[in-house]
Formats: C-alpha cells, sequence, structure tokens
C-alpha cells in the first residue's frame, strides 16, 4: 500500500521531526548504557564488607561519560557526518570532468537540479565497478550527490538521469538529514557495544577472580542483590541488541522513503520508465557495492548488498531488507508511465 500523500512542506516537517527524536533518542540510549552501568555497579557493590577491595560505585562517571559522549557524537554527525558518509566511500568530487561520462554526469546534475527547484548539490564518483547512487547532507544547500564508476558506464543519459532525479527527491525532501544522521549513529552504537562488551568481559574475568575471599565475611549472601543482577542482565541485553535495532531503525527509514523518492524523481524528469529501465540494471548486477559499508546501506538507490534480502516481499523483506523490493518500484514506476499515457 502507497503511503499517504504529503506535500513537500509536510515531508520536510515530518523528517525535521524525527531527526530531533532520532538525536534525543540517540543521547537517552547512552545515557541509559552509562546510568544503567552505574546503577548496576552501586547495587553490586553497596554491601561490600569493611575493608575488602571492592568500594561501593558513588560517583556515576560512566553515566556521565557516555552523556558527553553521545552528545559529541551528535554534534560531530550534524558537522561533519556528510563529509565522513563520503570519505568512507573514497568518494571523489568531480571539479572538472575528466572524461566523457563525468561530462554528462555533471550536465545531468545541472538539469534535474533545475527541474527540483534546489541548489546544484557537489558531485562525487564512487571508484566501485557496481552501479550504485547515494545523496547526503543535512540542507538542499549543502548536499551531495555520488554515483559510482559502474553507474556511468551501465546506464544511458535518459537512465541516468532518473537515478539523478531519485536522488535529488531525497534531498529537497530532507531525507537526507535523517539518513545521514543515521548513518553516523548507527556506526557510532555499534562501536560503543563493541567496547561496552569488552569492559564487561573483562569485569567479569576480575569480578570472578575475587569472589573467594569476600564468600565468608558475607555469609549466607552468597547470591549477591537481585535488583543488581536484574539491572546488569538489562543492561547486557541493552548492548547485544543496539547495533541490530539501531540497523533496523536505518532499515525501515529507508524503506518507507524509497517509494516516494521514485515517485518525486519521475515526476522531475517526467520519464517513469526511465528510472524504471535504470532499476532493472541495477537489479541485474549480482556483484556488492564494496565501497559502501553496511552502515550506510540505507543511503543508496538500491541495496548495496549482493544478497535475496531486498527482493523479498512480506515480512522477512520488512524486517531484514534495507530497500523496498526493487521488481514492486518497477512496477509502481510503469503504472505511473501507464496512467500518464492514458491522460490526454
Amino acid at each position: 500500500m502507497a503511503d499517504p500523500p504529503q506535500n513537500l512542506f509536510e515531508q520536510q516537517q515530518s523528517n525535521r521531526r524525527r531527526s530531533f527524536w532520532l538525536v534525543t533518542g540517540f543521547v537517552m540510549f547512552f545515557a541509559w548504557v552509562g546510568f544503567g552501568g552505574d546503577i548496576a555497579w552501586y547495587l553490586m557493590t553497596a554491601d561490600a564488607p569493611a575493608g575488602a577491595r571492592a568500594h561501593t560505585h558513588t560517583v556515576p562517571f560512566i553515566g556521565i561519560f557516555a552523556t558527553l559522549i553521545a552528545g559529541g557524537i551528535c554534534w560531530y554527525s550534524w558537522k561533519k557526518g556528510p563529509e565522513r558518509v563520503l570519505w568512507a566511500t573514497g568518494a571523489r568530487e568531480v571539479l572538472e570532468p575528466a572524461d566523457e561520462n563525468q561530462r554528462r554526469l555533471l550536465n545531468v546534475v545541472e538539469e534535474m537540479a533545475i527541474a527540483s527547484g534546489i541548489p546544484r548539490p557537489r558531485v562525487f564518483v564512487v571508484p566501485d565497478a557496481d552501479p550504485n547512487a547515494f545523496a547526503t547532507g543535512l540542507e538542499p544547500g549543502s548536499a551531495a550527490i555520488a554515483v559510482t564508476e559502474g553507474l556511468l558506464t551501465a546506464l544511458n543519459r535518459d537512465e541516468l538521469q532518473g537515478v539523478v532525479a531519485h536522488e535529488l527527491a531525497h534531498v529537497r525532501n530532507l531525507d537526507i538529514r535523517l539518513m545521514t544522521l543515521l548513518a553516523a549513529m548507527v556506526g557510532a552504537i555499534a562501536l560503543m557495544s563493541d567496547g561496552m562488551g569488552r569492559i564487561v568481559r573483562g569485569g567479569a574475568r576480575f569480578g570472578g577472580g575475587g569472589s573467594g575471599g569476600g564468600r565468608g565475611a558475607r555469609g549466607g549472601n552468597r547470591g549477591g542483590n537481585p535488583l543488581a543482577l536484574v539491572v546488569l542482565v538489562l543492561w547486557v541485553i541493552t548492548l547485544l541488541l543496539a547495533p541490530l535495532i539501531s540497523r533496523f531503525l536505518a532499515m525501515a527509514v529507508s524503506r518507507k522513503r524509497e517509494y516516494l523518492a521514485d515517485a518525486t524523481g519521475a515526476q522531475f524528469t517526467r520519464n517513469p520508465l526511465a528510472l524504471a529501465s535504470a532499476l532493472e540494471k541495477l537489479d541485474a548486477a549480482g556483484a556488492p557495492t564494496q565501497a559502501i559499508t553496511r552502515g550506510a546501506a540505507h543511503l543508496c538507490i538500491v541495496d548495496p548488498a549482493a544478497g535475496r534480502l531486498s527482493a523479498s516481499e512480506g515480512r522477512m523483506g520488512d524486517v531484514f531488507a534495507s530497500h523496498p523490493p526493487i521488481r514492486l518500484r518497477i512496477a509502481r514506476l510503469k503504472g505511473m508511465a501507464y496512467q500518464a499515457a492514458k491522460q490526454p
């Protein structure tokens, strides 16, 4: 079922709200990880016998540090997120065209920027043979569009125009802000989960070594504080699930916006079949886009992974795929072309 129609300002306002709540939820998540660790540590050390090496944890420095780190990541993602995404893919900016393909790309971007009514974005080429494209940035005035070398060689001019129009639809709708923030934060959460997991494993080894000496002094309290165990279990579960949940969130955001960007891009070109043809060629390319990491998959016009999940319909595809099935996108575009042909 198609998403309910929204005008441009409703789409932009919706993405601004989602970006605000994304940043808020990100900071709150880090605060829970930090202060949750402080609470668990406090409860586990509160009953330590006098003179023992274990000490009561009273200053919540983990929570303070984690919250400050989250704020710093949000600030860095806002200021430097687009540049880091481009840097991670090895993209090179096209200032002067090096060949006819790049000259055609610059011309098409200029045309589609005029058609969409936004400033011409910076143009980058990613050194990868698999055809793909993405846009990044926080505002239309500072956006960037990147295409792979494989895309330039695989598509004709009309098909390239359809792909560029799709990406400029993301720019105009402010999808790029939300999806760029997601790309940066998904990576940060994965790193945080990794680091905290090592701390937990190290703490467990340390705690296991010192548990024997305190058993006699504490008598029957061998099971520890049950509330501390509950908090610790919830904390560890959060660390384990956070990378998966954040990645699923990024995928859900991408899937919902691809259909709208397809339709908006087709309106810019007035040629839905060109984008449909481009998607067919991108779908036929079997190799993965190796220059684009999994954390940035939701930015691309098609899933950069070489798997079958993006072709799956139903619940499996909805949960695990970063993009809606390409054949459904193509069917919608062909339906648009059919409706346009019927109009007098």
